[in-house]
């Protein structure tokens, strides 16, 4: 998995994370930078560890499934991605202003549940987990923080935009594998 690749499925991946943050930054109203690295913390957090989990429960059965490794792939991320832009033109979420622990924790879970499947993923392809894992961390990270100030200054406007995008991306991601897999692109 190339750079380019890696950063293009880490925004994906971060969009859940940035939208819930949006909407955590509109409930805030005035924010501060202690507010910023709460969601970033937990939702870069756990967006990293997730495809962790994924990618060694994936490796252990990787040697048994390889010949369909592409097809997983495939379907894994574009069954993630039609959810993300369901979840985008569903019922809005309720969100309130608590940034406790349970509250943080169970929005951090999730939001990354779909960062699992990637990671069962990342078992089939060549790519080198510690480096992915961090790299989709730091970015949900980034895009979380920058989620609670744009909510805090623009609300809802963008939310459904971000899950739709974030879901697009996951397809085109598993097409590409897809058709990589069967030979088409590669």
């Amino acid at each position: 998995m190339s750079l380019i690749e890696l950063f293009i499925l880490a925004l994906g991946l971060s969009m859940d994370a940035f939208a819930v943050s949006v909407c955590k930054g509109l409930s805030l109203g005035k924010i501060k930078v202690k507010h910023m690295c709460i969601a970033g913390a937990w939702f870069g957090g756990f967006q990293a560890l997730m495809p962790l989990i994924g990618y060694l429960l994936g490796s252990i059965f990787a040697d048994k499934i390889t010949m369909y490794s592409h097809w997983i792939a495939f379907i894994l991320l574009v069954i993630i991605g039609i959810n993300m832009i369901r979840e985008a033109f569903g019922e809005e979420e309720k969100m309130d202003s608590n940034m406790g622990i349970s509250t943080m924790f169970l929005l951090a879970v999730a939001t990354s549940i779909d960062a699992l499947a990637v990671g069962v993923s990342f078992a089939f392809l060549n790519v080198n987990i510690i480096y992915a894992v961090t790299f989709i961390g730091i970015t949900t990270f980034v895009c979380s923080a920058a989620g609670i100030k744009i909510g805090s200054i623009f609300g809802e406007k963008y939310k459904s935009k971000a899950e739709v995008c974030g879901g697009v991306i996951l397809i085109f991601i598993g097409l590409k594998i897809l058709l990589d897999g069967l030979g088409i692109l590669g």
